[in-house]
């Protein structure tokens, strides 16, 4: 096992770089390694490495002997800090369509940091940032075409299934980048799965990714996302893309009844990804979302201020995709999320459709479990439409968030069960409008925290809303079925792990 160390105060490029003593001067000398299994590269506490960036290629350690990049010296000295500050570009191309405008699918990006077909690289305790300087490029900071920025990006493209990959401990903040793109490599951390250059490979060589855990990292300021995982060209498969004449992805999809295939899934997806114990703040949209994955598992993790771009005096290039929420699934399979917090996520009231803690969207199975979530300018929870499927919100508090609670636009069977939702004075425990869903509602308490008792619309036109075993306290009015029966304790029988619950309901 071999260490390989650089320095920007003390180093030389004309050094071997094996000791601290003979450390390497700037981050280019290390990108042509072809590390081993158990080697390290390492930068030393203190060093900045402004205008720099680390692309790394086709490098693998094993499960026992990964590959690691971090620090080195002495622990009183500041993390070592990679400043790109528009540097490290390169052409990222998905090489299909993923989606309607504005999601680019292909375009230059600048990131700090990236891994590229890499898998059992560990990388910990590094300072990220990647800043637009000034408006050189002729673009203002919110012009359609500012170039994408990432202070992370983890990319599968050629080399199959990545595995075994780690980002832990880092603090990445000042990430510029463009406001409107969405799965492009732009924001805090992307990790993203291309199809392959040799197209008759998509099958064989199918680019994805297992085993990913993101944790205890802080991403602060950053756009457009905070932390995005699994996004992939292969949802064309997944997603049932059409075609044209020619045979040619036409960038239409066929969702279906909503639920996900397991073995498409787990084939072209994403599988034991873990996204635990970060921090998110001020994220340009959303602070932490995971994409066609099989049964991950996001915990313990914070969002604050997410959505703070998404408002209609600055998000102005297009209205499209105007939305962001904190910590949600899209098109994933049995998604946990425990243990979470989410505060203040903003702009329901500027132009942001969404501005909600949590967000079922287009998933098979989401399940949000132990959350709090306090003065979402959006609500608490959004189950998004027709095609989010077999969602459960249980066990969750909700403190004082905006408009309406519980949010169930077009929503075909949303389960909000055995929660606490304290009710802001200008808001209801339904987002009234838009809840044109359907919804069980059981066992939880609703506590109004004005000073008079309020009235609110149970059953706003359009809505197919159960109410059973409810507590309503601080309301003029409760639903007319709580109101002939006594409210039952809600009772829950689960474990801590990703299987899904037995639930247990009595009346």
């Amino acid at each position: 096992m071999t260490d390989h160390f650089i320095s920007s105060s003390d180093g030389d490029d004309a050094n071997d770089g094996l000791t601290p003593a003979s450390a390497w001067r700037t981050l280019a000398r290390a990108e042509g390694l072809d590390p081993s299994p158990g080697d390290a590269l390492l930068l030393a506490r203190g060093s900045r490495f402004t205008g720099q960036s680390l692309h790394l290629h086709d490098i693998s350690g094993d499960a026992e002997r990964p590959v690691t990049i971090g620090c080195y010296g002495d622990p009183s000295q500041p993390l070592p800090i990679i400043a790109c500050d528009g540097n490290g570009r390169w052409f990222e191309d998905y090489r299909a369509p993923i989606g309607g405008s504005p999601h680019r699918n292909r375009g230059t990006v600048s990131t700090a940091l990236l891994l590229r077909d890499c898998s059992h690289v560990h990388v910990h305790d590094i300072e990220i940032t990647n800043r637009r300087i000034d408006d050189a490029d002729g673009h203002r900071y919110n012009d359609l075409d500012v170039m994408d920025r990432t202070g992370v990006a983890v990319i599968a493209e050629n080399g199959g299934t990545s595995r075994g990959v780690r980002l832990e401990r880092l603090y990445i903040h000042d990430v510029n980048g463009n406001i409107y793109d969405k799965h492009m490599a732009n924001g805090g951390i992307q990790v993203i799965a291309h199809l392959p250059e040799d197209a008759s490979t998509i099958e064989t060589n199918i680019a994805r990714f297992d085993d990913l855990r993101i944790a205890d990292n802080i991403v602060r300021d950053t756009s457009r996302w905070g932390i995005a995982v699994g996004y992939t060209a292969y949802l064309n498969v997944i997603d049932h893309g059409g075609r044209d004449a020619d045979g040619n992805w036409d960038n239409t999809f066929d969702y279906g009844d909503g639920t996900i295939d397991e073995a498409t899934l787990r084939r072209y997806g994403a599988t034991n990804v873990v996204v635990e114990g970060n921090v998110v703040e001020r994220a340009g949209g959303d602070a932490i979302t995971v994409m066609y994955c099989d049964r991950p598992l996001v915990r313990r993790n914070v969002s604050r201020e997410a959505a703070i771009d998404i408002r209609d005096d600055v998000y102005t290039a297009t209205t499209n995709d105007r939305v962001a929420a904190a910590i949600w699934p899209w098109r994933c399979r049995n998604a946990i999320f425990e243990y979470n917090e989410a505060y203040d996520t903003l702009n329901a009231d500027r132009g942001n459709g969404d501005g909600q803690a949590w967000d079922a969207d287009f998933g098979d199975g989401t399940e949000y479990r132990y959350n709090y979530s306090r003065n979402n300018s959006g609500g608490c929870i959004m189950f998004c439409n027709e095609k989010a499927v077999n969602s459960l919100f249980h066990c969750n508090v909700s403190d004082r968030d905006r408009m309406g609670a519980i949010d169930i636009p077009r929503n075909p069977d949303a389960s909000v069960t055995g929660n606490t939702f304290i009710i802001a004075e200008d808001a209801d425990p339904l987002r009234l409008d838009r809840a044109d869903g359907t919804a069980d509602v059981e066992g939880n308490t609703f506590v109004y925290a004005g000073a008079t008792p309020k009235r609110t619309e149970w059953h706003p036109r359009g809505s197919h809303v159960s109410y059973s075993g409810n507590v309503y306290i601080g309301f003029a009015d409760t639903p007319e079925q709580d109101a002939a029966e006594a409210p039952q304790p809600y009772r829950y029988d689960g474990d801590n792990n990703q299987s899904s619950p037995q639930m247990h309901r009595s009346k």
